[in-house]
């Protein structure tokens, strides 16, 4: 099992944002890599632990031919884009889009006077050429929520065979996860495999993961269907 924590990271940032990379595999990011930082798996290829300063924005960008899932930590989100402008993300809630072949445009902005906490993952498709789409999930209090991933004759999520899960786990709760699998713990604090773990911690495994919530915590986990 490997573990990343926060402090042991460079913190980088672009616009009105301040960030921490967790994952930068090298099949995409090759010589930018940072030779600290986790490579992912399945089509998994970067997560980012991100506090948009108050007021502060991304600005209006593209993407083309990649998956990029927004997990709310604390705060809010405006989203402006080319798809579904004007919708939200609050504390709890994921946001889902697939650049496909037409791609997207997108400026995720803090409407806020204070700092927020947001977690973002990009994965790669299976396939080029999906078109473009848009989703959003409120994983529920207690609950772990797949998000991301699976079949595809199912809508409830894109189709991929690196899948995504997002847990609002309360203290006490447990939940367990087959490898290989990565977790990621945003908020609270908890065991993993009976290693005390703490928020802004990323952890690898190839063997089943065991998450015992020593606290209300929200966890993001990554594994293969």
């Amino acid at each position: 099992m490997d573990i990343l924590t926060f402090d042991e990271l460079p913190q980088g940032g672009f616009a009105g944002l301040i960030e921490r990379q967790f994952v930068t595999d090298r099949r995409v990011f090759k010589n930018q890599k940072n030779k600290h930082v986790f490579d992912g798996i399945g089509n998994f290829v970067y997560l980012a632990d991100a506090n948009f300063l108050p007021k502060g924005e991304t600005g209006m960008h593209g993407h083309k031919e990649v998956d990029v899932i927004s997990v709310m930590v604390e705060g809010e989100v405006s989203h402006a884009g080319s798809l579904e402008h004007g919708k939200g993300l609050v504390a709890g809630s994921v946001q889902v889009q697939r650049a496909g072949a037409q791609g997207f445009k997108h400026n995720e902005i803090n409407p806020n006077s204070q700092p927020n906490h947001m977690i973002q993952l990009w994965v790669m498709p299976d396939e080029l050429g999906e078109p473009a789409g848009y989703k959003t999930y409120q994983p529920a209090d207690g609950k772990v929520m797949h998000i991301y991933g699976g079949d595809k004759n199912q809508s409830d999520t894109f189709y991929s065979k690196t899948a995504i899960d997002v847990g609002q786990l309360k203290e006490g709760q447990s939940t367990l996860k087959s490898g290989p699998v990565m977790a990621f713990i945003s908020k609270g604090s908890g065991i993993i495999n009976g290693k005390k773990i703490y928020a802004r911690t990323l952890v690898k495994s190839n063997e089943p993961i065991l998450f015992e919530a020593l606290e209300q915590s929200q966890i993001i986990f990554i594994y293969l269907k």
